[in-house]
């Protein structure tokens, strides 16, 4: 037998949490052919991998992007395959391209995902030659695509097409019957069509830019019950999965979500995918909260999970640009002006500051952020002096200032030139190794494509392997490598009914090979890279080449010693996924011509 491509003498993981071995892999026209301890004829073959000592693993699930803009200019997505992510899924919170145009697709993502918004209209705008959710497929995969894509369809996407932005986000206003068929067709399609299921969200810090509609929640926002219950039970019936984003200032909500998920009286389950599973600094409590009521609705017929981002949650900030200050008054009414002049006028106004500093010391209401401005560390500024300080500890230097005062005077001073950051949540690493391990929790909500000047998590899964291997290493694990594997891959494939995250004979090759020698301290450092497509726009980015020395989709390798390929981006790899259906491997050109 000839192959195309051998990866040999690693130590093989199938994606199915069995105990793992030494095994050598063979592949051929894009699937793998050959699982053995024997070893496999190299004659003719023009990829053999050398994996001694190294880890062979499925290629990783993300299931919380934004890549939904970044992958009509760049599908090759290398940020994420570089790490091992061969599938991602676009489609959250909500959003997506589906049904509405250029500038509407501006308005709901530009501010809320910190994506410019110019660069939204003109992709989509250039891009757009589909007008189901069929035909957005078969556009996808008409492009480069470097990774295999799924989608969900995005409530506000299809609330904004169906009733226009303005009505979609008025509180007085309901669809009509006819507005509302037209919403339940559009789901059934996108269903047809292969889609996952829907996204909604009820998030009121996900504020809308633009000019007709700035600083108004989202459209899914403004549902009521009646329209959700009949996007529900289609979900429902088709036994496809809802993503949701409930309202942290009405925790209630996330009970009403979690009871939604059980199937009663005879009826299926809802799949049900909840943003998200935190230890936020500022309820420590709340996780401890979290976790029974995952197993509780689960143990009373639900079919309910949240999602998590399995490393500490630390974010930047250039100046007040950071989505946490849309989750209250004074700060949401700084961000809601686009003019500098304007906002800095604002800033600096005493009754401004009053009202800011009432809201930053209210602890006791529902929030992400601390509110700590002594937990917010400089690391830029044109005055070096404050660099490496809080924004507390400059007050306290500056005569005893309060800590908000300081933060607006600096960022008064030198606007965004002033670069700072803080950890918002999952720092605590035993809490952590219990999350991990939950199976009432996913791991993913990577937001990868999105906040680019906020995070960079596009290697979570990486830091998750890192975190089990460091603690199998000294003698204290909490999870075997299998498992944890299994989690980043298999669990999530099935789960979302996709033909992704094993690694067996037969399976499609889409594949990573990891250096666990190299899991180490670079997968925590800062980097900054250009996106072409966003005008050179400097993103933040991670950068640990020497733990992923192959990646392969569809047995072709796209990223080699952490570094894309020429392949990757100029010749189409993934695929569309379509729930409930086997992926076929994409054919090299020369297979497909000679075909």
């Amino acid at each position: 037998m000839s192959f195309d491509a051998i990866i040999k003498g690693g130590r093989w993981f199938d994606g199915t949490g069995a105990p793992s071995a030494v095994r050598n892999l063979g592949v051929r026209d894009g699937r793998v052919v050959a699982v053995t301890t024997e070893d496999l004829d190299e004659t003719g073959c023009p990829e053999v991998v050398d994996a001694a000592g190294r880890w062979v693993l499925p290629g990783m699930v993300d299931i919380h992007t934004h890549y939904d803009v970044e992958v009509l200019d760049g599908p090759g997505l290398p940020e994420s395959v570089r790490h091992g992510v061969t599938t991602i899924l676009v489609g959250s919170c909500s959003l997506s391209t589906i049904h509405v145009g250029g500038v509407d697709a501006g308005d709901l993502f530009g501010r809320v995902e910190a994506i410019p918004r110019q660069h939204v209209i003109r992709a989509v705008d250039q891009h757009r030659t589909w007008s189901s959710a069929g035909e957005y497929a078969d556009a996808l995969e008409s492009l480069p695509l470097g990774p295999n894509v799924a989608a969900f369809i995005g409530h506000s996407d299809m609330r904004t097409a169906t009733m226009g932005l303005d009505r979609a986000t008025r509180k007085d206003v309901r669809p009509t019957r006819r507005e509302q068929a037209r919403m339940e067709r559009m789901l059934d399609e996108a269903l047809d069509a292969g889609f996952v299921g829907m996204s909604a969200q009820q998030l009121l810090f996900d504020k809308l830019d633009g000019d007709l509609c700035r600083s108004r929640t989202l459209p899914s926002t403004y549902a009521k019950g009646k329209e959700m219950r009949g996007l529900r039970a289609i979900l429902r019936r088709r036994r496809r999965a809802l993503q949701a984003g409930p309202d942290a200032s009405h925790p209630h909500t996330i009970v009403v979500q979690a009871l939604h998920s059980i199937g009663w009286l005879g009826r299926p389950a809802l799949r049900t995918s909840l943003l998200s599973a935190a230890d936020l600094k500022a309820i420590p409590f709340i996780i401890h909260l979290m976790r029974p009521l995952a197993w509780l609705v689960n143990r009373l017929g639900a079919d309910f999970r949240w999602q998590h981002l399995p490393v500490p949650f630390e974010v930047y900030a250039d100046g007040i640009d950071l989505v946490i200050f849309e989750e209250f008054g004074s700060g949401a009414a700084a961000l809601h002006l686009q003019e500098k002049i304007a906002r800095d006028e604002l800033m600096r106004d005493p009754a401004y500051r009053q009202q800011f500093r009432k809201e930053y010391e209210r602890k006791y209401d529902p929030r992400v952020w601390q509110r700590d401005f002594f937990d917010a560390e400089i690391v830029e500024c044109p005055d070096a002096s404050v660099v490496g300080k809080s924004f507390g500890q400059v007050g306290v230097e500056r005569g005893g200032k309060h800590p908000v005062d300081a933060f607006l005077d600096l960022v008064l001073e030198h606007g965004t030139a002033i670069r700072w950051r803080t950890t918002i949540s999952n720092h605590r690493p035993a809490v952590l190794k219990k999350l991990a391990q939950d199976p009432g929790i996913q791991l993913g909500f990577s937001d990868a494509g999105a906040h680019l000047r906020n995070m960079a998590f596009y290697n979570f899964g990486l830091r998750l392997l890192k975190h089990v291997h460091d603690a199998e290493q000294a003698g204290r694990p909490f999870m075997s490598v299998e498992q944890a594997v299994h989690r980043l891959t298999g669990e999530l494939g099935e789960w979302y009914r996709i033909d992704a995250g094993f690694l067996r004979q037969g399976d499609r090759a889409d594949l990573v090979v990891i250096d666990p020698e190299h899991l180490d301290a670079t997968l925590e450092e800062y980097r900054e890279a250009p996106v072409e497509q966003y005008g050179g726009l400097s993103r933040m980015v991670n950068r640990n080449d020497a733990a992923v020395p192959a990646v392969f989709v569809s047995g072709r390798r796209v990223v080699a010693d952490g570094e894309p390929t020429s392949l990757l981006g100029h010749e189409r790899t993934g695929q569309f996924l379509r729930a409930e259906r086997a992926g076929a491997a994409v054919p090299a050109p020369s297979a497909a011509r000679s075909a």
